[in-house]
């Protein structure tokens, strides 16, 4: 560990992989791409990324943005930046230049670090402004802009890294929030967030044993992916990083298959690839939990993955960014007795659910659900409004309704902007949609409200037929309806569109959806 101190005593990640470069060097850390990085290279990555760093003049509290792909280089650079006290802020690479160039500025990030797939729209995001940020490439071939170095000469800068006093509550990373309604917020995140979060994950994902292999496979800008590190950095578990591209089934067996990958998260949406393979269940042998969250899921489709996972551990997990990011979890014994849950909240916060006065609502009842505790956020950067607001009575608003069953098993169904609201009903999109995805020709579903002249709204489903060819009618699911839905909750529109937009965690983004129904680019019956 040239150039470092021998952090032991440190709850923070950098000190986990310090301690694991101390006792077991030569054990593998992260997996990419066929090769191994040990325990001891990636202390030493990070420890020169903190020197280069600082070189430049990063110091506690500066703003370092990480704009990549998945590779351990995303890792090195998040923890790097923490280890002189800086903060990382993750990027989304499939914004907009505009989009990306908010959030720099917003964030006020004196760095971006990309790689030279990305290279193009980080140099597009800096270029408008007054006092653009140092870009650092990775993986770059030839001659670089003004402002602009190679991140091997990031690397080689010579002298130790500062050391560096890091409180608990000093915040980490800084994640923008998907912005499914407007402009994204930024969530601070600190250091006991993350070891709060280590644990909550070793517990609900059963991370035990010398043998875990855990695999990323989705984008480390989220909250599901680098917010999955910390657990495996804290117990010492190998990581493997899947490269940056469309989700495939076929890839993502061929490396649980050959790393022997023990405990895989991935959204509904990917789990619906997953199940749909034939031979998934023979060569998912080696894992024994999967998990799923970020999006809901319909109770067929749980329904799919245990039929075709039936060895292994079905754990559901929710939450979102600004918790850190998980508050409930469904454990595999509670999965078909509380199919459709997610289950209850975790040991390490409090929730509640409540009405608009901030009233408990009794079980069987709609709420909104809301928190404390310390993997709660310290509030949105920049955003002192948008934190009173979220932060109302003392209690952080999830914006998500929820209802309790007599146990306190949990169900989400909706989200309270999502909220349909005809002829005085309240209808609850999720609802609705969960009984129209197991409709036999509905491959995918979205429920927005739509306006209506004599009740306000009303209910229009937004289909992706499982065949083209063959789409459902509105009668038809109707009439599938009849048994299963009350009369007002049933839609009485119907769209037919080729794929539902989503976001880079797979929520669907309904305002879009709204906007082009109202502008008439969806072809509704």
């Amino acid at each position: 560990m040239t150039g470092s101190r021998l952090p032991l005593d440190g709850a923070h990640w950098i000190d986990h992989v310090g301690r694991h470069a101390f006792a077991a060097p030569d054990d593998v850390a992260i997996r990419f791409q066929g090769a191994s990085i040990t325990w001891a290279a990636l202390d030493e990555r990070i420890r020169q990324v903190a020197a280069g760093l600082a070189a430049r003049g990063i110091s506690k509290g500066d703003r370092v943005a990480i704009l990549m792909t998945n590779r351990p280089e995303f890792v090195e650079t998040t923890l790097g930046a923490n280890a002189v006290g800086a903060i990382a802020v993750p990027l989304n690479f499939r914004l907009a230049p505009d989009e990306v160039a908010y959030i720099l500025g917003h964030s006020g990030a004196r760095v971006v670090v990309t790689d030279s797939l990305l290279q193009p729209l980080a140099v597009a995001a800096v270029a408008a402004s007054d006092d653009p940020p140092l870009v650092v490439v990775t993986g770059h071939e030839g001659a670089l802009a003004d402002r602009t170095i190679a991140y091997d000469e990031l690397l080689a800068d010579a002298g130790a890294a500062p050391d560096v006093e890091i409180g608990e509550r000093d915040v980490a990373m800084i994640m923008y929030t998907s912005g499914t309604t407007g402009r994204p917020k930024g969530a601070m995140l600190t250091h006991l967030n993350l070891l709060m979060q280590s644990i909550t994950a070793i517990r609900t994902s059963r991370l035990q044993g010398e043998d875990v292999v855990s695999l990323c496979n989705v984008p480390l800008f989220h909250i599901a992916g680098i917010g999955g590190m910390p657990s495996s950095l804290m117990i010492g578990a190998r990581t493997v990083i899947m490269p940056t591209g469309l989700f495939d089934a076929e890839s993502t067996l061929d490396i649980v298959e050959s790393e022997r990958v023990t405990t895989l998260f991935l959204v509904p949406a990917q789990w619906q690839v997953m199940c749909a393979h034939p031979d998934a269940t023979r060569r998912c042998a080696s894992l024994r939990t999967i998990a799923w969250g970020a999006a809901p899921a319909s109770v067929s489709l749980l329904e799919d993955m245990a039929r075709v996972f039936p060895h292994t551990e079905i754990i559901s997990v929710f939450g979102q960014t600004e918790m850190s990011p998980v508050t409930t979890s469904l454990p595999g014994a509670d999965a078909v007795r509380k199919i459709g849950s997610v289950g209850k909240v975790i040991p390490t916060i409090v929730a509640r659910v409540v009405d608009d006065e901030m009233n408990d609502v009794e079980p069987g009842d709609v709420g909104e659900i809301v928190y404390r505790g310390p993997t709660l956020m310290a509030g949105y950067w920049n955003d002192p409004e948008a934190t009173a607001e979220a932060f109302a009575g003392g209690w952080f608003h999830s914006g998500d309704l929820v209802r309790a069953d007599e146990e306190g098993f949990l169900y989400v169904v909706d989200r309270k902007k999502d909220m349909i609201i005809s002829g005085g009903e309240n209808i609850y999109c999720a609802e609705v949609e969960n009984v129209l995805a197991a409709h036999p020709a509905v491959g995918d579903v979205a429920v927005i409200g739509v306006p209506h002249d004599k009740w306000g709204e009303t209910p229009a489903a937004v289909v992706v037929p499982a065949d083209a060819a063959a789409p459902p009618t509105l009668d038809d699911l109707v009439e599938y309806s009849r048994d299963r839905l009350a009369s007002y909750k049933k839609p009485t529109v119907l769209a037919l569109v080729a794929e539902l937009p989503r976001n880079a965690s797979g929520k669907v983004l309904k305002h879009e959806l709204r906007a082009r129904f109202a502008k008439g680019e969806i072809d509704a019956s």
